[in-house]
This record gives structure tokens, sequence and C-alpha cells, in this order.
């Protein structure tokens, strides 16, 4: 079986993985791309003794730690020129402890997979966890928007999100009834299904509301692969039901702190 063949049913998830880490899609991917071509240029190798999802995402954090402070640099445009960037901030504030909270929280490996994936051991993966928790907690909390047509997962995520702080503002079951409730009360996020009761979308609930707040957005789907698809600009922030509840309060924390109006209010 081919390098590519191999890879291909874990590239969306990397990409996914990438672009919550640095709160950017170009920014993302192109981390993704540098290390699929040093793959293909036999400059990495997967390794031998780890799963091939595992071992990409090692080769990911290879390219990552040797060259990431170079990639930016060399493409300032991509990731903006202020101190308040997403990703700027990720770099100066322990981007470590980041890469092991998400890559168990939101990717779902263990934490003896993230060790192998950081070159570290579990004790170390558990302290990091532990710093970049903290550290999310310190974020103000914030009114929350949940487009969900399934009375019970809604009443999963309003459960989340009121114990991580937030408030729920309302719950929308329609296109329609989402951007009646924006119209009340702006939200400070929105936690959104694709497909919803009614036949409507929450793709479009979320573009109404996008022109006219600059608001995170959170997707929760059973469908993530009508988004990943790479032919148009894709959430930085997918989940995928049936979802854990630590992934759901992993990602809440990562799309408030990663957000560029929420970096601006609190830099």
């Amino acid at each position: 079986m081919g390098l590519l063949a191999r890879l291909a049913p874990h590239l969306p998830y990397v990409r996914r993985y990438a672009r919550a880490l640095t709160g950017d899609q170009a920014t993302g991917d192109n981390y993704v791309r540098v290390a699929l071509e040093a793959l293909a240029a036999g400059e990495r190798v997967l390794e031998a003794h780890m799963t091939p999802r595992v071992a990409l995402y090692h080769v990911f954090h290879a390219i990552w730690c040797s060259s990431g402070a170079q990639l930016e640099d060399a493409e300032p445009a991509q990731l903006g020129g202020g101190s308040d960037d997403p990703a700027r901030r990720l770099l100066a504030i322990a981007p470590r402890s980041r890469q092991a909270f998400l890559l168990t929280a939101l990717e779902g490996f263990t934490p003896s997979e993230a060790a192998q994936i950081l070159e570290t051991d579990v004790d170390e993966v558990e302290r990091l966890i532990a710093s970049a928790q903290a550290e999310i907690d310190q974020e103000l909390a914030t009114d929350v928007l949940i487009i969900e047509d399934e009375p019970v997962i809604a009443a999963d995520i309003e459960a989340l999100v009121k114990e991580l702080g937030h408030t729920v503002v309302d719950v929308a079951a329609t296109h329609d009834e989402a951007v009646d409730a924006v119209a009340r009360k702006r939200p400070g996020l929105v936690l959104a299904d694709i497909q919803l009761a009614d036949g409507s979308s929450g793709i479009d609930a979320v573009r109404d509301i996008l022109k006219r707040y600059d608001v995170p957005v959170i997707f929760i789907t059973a469908f993530p692969e009508r988004l990943l698809t790479g032919e148009r600009p894709e959430p930085t922030f997918l989940i995928t039901k049936p979802f854990q509840p630590e992934t759901v309060k992993a990602a809440i924390g990562q799309a408030l702190f990663f957000h560029p109006a929420r970096a601006r209010e609190v830099a």
C-alpha cells in the first residue's frame, strides 16, 4: 500500500488538529503540507512501532517543532501582523501544553499515544494537560447559542456549557430560530449541528450569523465529511457525533482562546 493510501483516512483529522492548534485553516494546512512533503521526499519516515495515525501526528509535530517558527517568519501575511493574532499568541503561551491538551481531548489519543507523538512520557503529558486546562479556565465566561434539533443532544450540550461557567442564551432547532435568537441577543460562541429538523442547514444559519457578528463557531455533527472537503473555507473547530464530553469542553476552550476578536478583548 502506498504512503498516501495509508495516510488518506487520517488526513482530514490531522488537518483539523493543525487548524485547532494554530487557530487558522491556511496556517494549519501549511504545516500539514510541509509534513507530507517531508515524508514524500524521505526526509521524515513513519515510525514502524507506531500506528499510522500516531506516526502521522508524530511527523507533524517534528515539523512543527523544527520549522514552525521559520514557516511563520517566512509567511507573515498568512498569520497577520498583530500581537493579538491567535497563532502568534499560541507560540507565546506554552504551545506544548496546548498540543497535549488537543491531542487527548480533541483528537481522542490516549495519554500514552500523546506521549509517543510528543516524544515524552505519560506523566509529562498529564502535567501539560493540567497546565493547559488551567489557562483555558482563566478565560471569561460568555453567552452561548446552541443550534441543535435533537432535544436530548441539545440538553447534553447545554449541561456541558453551563458546567464550564457559560450562559446558554437560546437553543435553536431551525435556521430561522437561530437567526431570530441572534437578533435578540448576540452570542459570544455558537455550537451548531449542520442538519436541522425542518430540513434547513446549520451551515446556512452560521453563515447568516457571521454576516452580522464575528463570533467563534464549533460544529457538532454526524456528517463531518460535509465540512472537511478542502474545497472551501472549513471550520477550525469540528466535533463528530457521538461526542465525548471532554471533547466538547476542549473545543469550547480552544475556540474562545483562539478566536481573533476574543484575543483582542483579552490582549
